[in-house]
């Protein structure tokens, strides 16, 4: 026997053998018999690596045929076990613990009690997490709204863009309430002429109409009370 395959041994005796395993989904289309870990890699959708990896933790064993190893019936319920678990984001050494559990149950009946509570253990695990994380969201979300607004009132507090003198008229006939007829006549010119001056007037302040420009002009001081 190689120091390799001493060193697997070992591994895989570190734990009894479990004689209930809990009901775990299989895989679809899984191939009859045992499973060279090719196999068994692509039934799980795992890589080599992870097999190993869950044999050097102690989560799964396999037989060796020659040089390959091999997974009988037993160890391929038992990844069924692991992968369910590991598919619910249980920690490694958590599977460790709950392996031992079933290692030391007398009956099925045990067995399956003690995986539901394990999956009990991390349903209340996820559902913390998710109450958690929801909060962080919450907070988050304030934080973007604050930033926003904040973002919003340092531009609105800008100064605009320069007004002619005609514009200034305009805007200060505006801040009294004047209609566009009514500037128009003051200022002499045509209405329409009007209507675009103050489009023009709402734009270079950023607003959505009349009353907000108003209301900025106000507050930067351009035009009075």
């Amino acid at each position: 026997m190689t120091n390799e395959s001493k060193k697997a041994d070992g591994r895989s005796g570190a734990r009894k053998t479990i004689r209930f395993l809990p009901v775990a989904p299989l895989p679809e289309n899984l191939p009859e018999g045992r499973l060279a870990i090719a196999d068994m890699a692509n039934a799980f959708g795992v890589t080599h690596r992870t097999l190993h990896f869950y044999e050097e933790k102690g989560l799964l064993r396999a037989a060796r045929v020659g040089p390959m190893r091999v997974y009988g019936p037993e160890e391929i319920q038992q990844m069924a076990v692991v992968n369910t678990c590991r598919e619910t984001g249980m920690p490694v050494a958590v599977i460790q613990e709950l392996l031992d559990q079933l290692s030391a149950a007398g009956s099925q009946d045990e067995a399956d009690v003690i995986f539901r509570a394990a999956m009990t253990a991390r349903k209340r695990e996820l559902a913390a997490q998710q109450s958690t994380i929801r909060r962080q969201m919450q907070q988050i979300n304030e934080l973007l709204d604050f930033s926003a607004a904040h973002e919003i009132e340092t531009n609105d507090n800008a100064p605009p863009a320069s007004f002619s003198q005609v514009e200034l008229r305009c805007l200060t006939l505006m801040a009294e309430g004047y209609p566009t007829s009514r500037i128009a006549r003051a200022l002499e010119v045509e209405p329409g002429e009007i209507q675009v001056m103050e489009k023009t007037i709402i734009a270079k302040f950023n607003s959505n109409n009349r009353f907000q420009a108003v209301a900025k002009a106000v507050m930067l001081g351009i035009v009075g009370h």
